[in-house]
């Protein structure tokens, strides 16, 4: 008795490898509708058309297709209950016994520019998912496939044995419920943004789901006592899950959250006409970073600027790596090392360091739109604005103005207070910090620890705070050392005492109307 799979795919991928196999190895005949006849055709499989199937032909553009008594009984039908048996031979269903399915590229679709609603409308697969469904709730009978990925061990299953397992079959159901779970939550996400063809992204949704998929179990969380695992959202994997681990052994939680912390920062350096620059990151907090000349010239000025944090250290570039810099890297322990691309010649010398953690994630710039964290019954997500440091915007708000020079260091030292734990202070001269104050209960604490590690160096150096001051001691301790700058955000009802201590002290002061909190 002849076994049937039913064929109906957008990606292809191995499409023409799998049909070859049920056909010529395993016996199946093959049911396919639209573009995957026309592919298998090609190809020289004989498939049946969905259209000669059912006796029914595609309509509405395609919009109808697979939605039928004859494909769906087939799927639905239990081969342990006679009475399902007697309908499919009363109707003349063939049983189905495989589905391979994988939906329209909604999500893809969506992510190009100018997308109009109408063509988004377009790429919401309606038969793809009934046939994921249906398969899925008859895992006990059917196999669904719903990635090119399960294909090889879908043929290795049949390769033991006739009916692929029972264990194999639930697991494929599972993926695919996920699979359009994710699917839908994406459509959803895109309508829940405007009713109007130009979907707007300023108003979280109503309804906020978050599926992802298992990238590895972790060997445990912050903590050894702590279960941990890396997901993925999507259904492909991007970011960090699709980076190229060149060498060292896997990642570990605490490895990915500084891995995380180190490109948000290292993000602000990159695009057109960007200084080489580096940051090294200690317990998800920047320690040291610098723009320089060269790459690992870069990477020497973040490093010198707390050469004792950065051991066992996260280390972000935002070039390749060249035999320079993998030599100055190989001489301090670190964790992790990700940049762009790593030249071979570099790759070479980093092998004598096997257990560092090599990296490559070529774009740096892409990260997530939202953060999400947990608190009791439920969680908190809120939009990630990636807004660009515009000296253009902000108000010097003293008798004294910046020079192009200390306008050019202020917006570095803003750039990078913007990813250190509050409250936070950052001193830096000529690109490069010199102390970094972060997490303190109050704003003195972290101008104390900033300026101490500056030490001497702070004399002619500017200051950022990701928040306001709201007394003048922080700044009056400021000009104590030799501070020349200051930008924060302004916006204490005590504004005009930091001022004025400034003009006392003649410190230039930068208002940027715009705060940077991270709890």
């Amino acid at each position: 008795m002849a076994r049937y799979a039913l064929l109906s795919v957008s990606d292809k991928t191995g499409l023409i490898e799998l049909a070859q196999s049920l056909v010529d190895r395993f016996g199946f005949e093959l049911i396919s509708s639209g573009g995957t006849s026309t592919v298998l055709e090609a190809a020289g499989i004989p498939t049946i058309k969905v259209a000669d199937y059912t006796g029914f032909p595609e309509i509405l553009a395609g919009r109808v297709k697979t939605l039928h008594p004859r494909i769906h009984g087939g799927i639905l039908a239990r081969r342990d209950r006679p009475e399902d048996q007697r309908d499919l031979g009363e109707h003349n269903v063939y049983p189905i016994d495989l589905v391979v399915v994988n939906l329209y590229p909604f999500q893809a679709t969506i992510a190009q520019p100018n997308v109009s609603l109408a063509e988004a409308i377009e790429q919401i697969d309606i038969g793809g998912p009934t046939l994921i469904r249906a398969a899925a709730k008859n895992f006990a009978h059917v196999t669904v496939l719903s990635s090119p990925t399960q294909y090889a061990d879908y043929l290795a299953e049949l390769r033991q044995r006739e009916t692929p397992s029972a264990e194999f079959r639930h697991e494929c159901a599972q993926a695919a419920f996920w699979h359009t779970a994710a699917y839908d939550q994406a459509i959803a996400a895109y309508l829940s943004q405007s009713p109007t063809t130009t979907p707007t992204p300023e108003a979280l949704p109503a309804v906020f789901n978050l599926t992802g998929r298992r990238q590895q179990l972790l060997r445990y969380g912050e903590n050894p006592h702590q279960q941990a695992a890396w997901y993925y959202t999507g259904s492909m994997a991007t970011g960090w899950a699709a980076a190229n681990l060149v060498q060292g052994k896997e990642l570990s939680f605490n490895n990915l959250l500084d891995l995380e912390a180190a490109r948000s920062i290292i993000r602000e350096f990159c695009g057109d006409r960007v200084q080489p620059t580096a940051v090294v990151v200690k317990h998800t907090n920047p320690c040291g970073v610098a723009e320089g000349k060269t790459i690992a010239d870069a990477y020497q000025r973040a490093l010198a600027a707390d050469s004792v944090s950065a051991f066992g250290g996260i280390v972000a570039l935002n070039q390749a790596i060249d035999p320079e810099t993998a030599t100055v890297l190989s001489k301090t322990f670190l964790e992790c090392v990700v940049a762009p691309d790593c030249h071979p010649d570099a790759l070479k010398i980093l092998k004598a360091k096997p257990k560092l953690r090599l990296l490559l994630l070529p774009d740096l710039t892409q990260g997530p739109d939202v953060a999400i964290r947990a608190i009791a019954g439920g969680f908190l997500v809120q939009d990630i604005h990636h807004v660009p440091s515009v000296a253009e915007d902000w108000e010097v708000v003293t008798e004294t103005k910046p020079t192009p020079d200390q306008l050019e260091e202020l917006i570095f030292a803003w750039k990078v207070v913007k990813h250190v734990k509050s409250n936070a202070i950052v001193v830096s001269r000529d690109r490069a910090t010199l102390g970094i104050g972060a997490g303190q209960m109050n704003r003195v604490g972290s101008v104390q620890i900033a300026l101490s590690d500056a030490e001497d160096k702070a004399k002619g150096a500017v200051l950022a705070s990701d928040g306001f001051f709201p007394f003048a001691d922080s700044v009056q301790t400021a000009a104590i050392a030799g501070i020349s700058c200051i930008i924060q955000p302004g916006g204490s009802l005590r504004d005009n005492d930091s001022i004025q201590a400034a003009n006392e002290a003649g410190i230039v002061m930068i208002c940027t109307n715009r705060r940077y909190f991270r709890h």
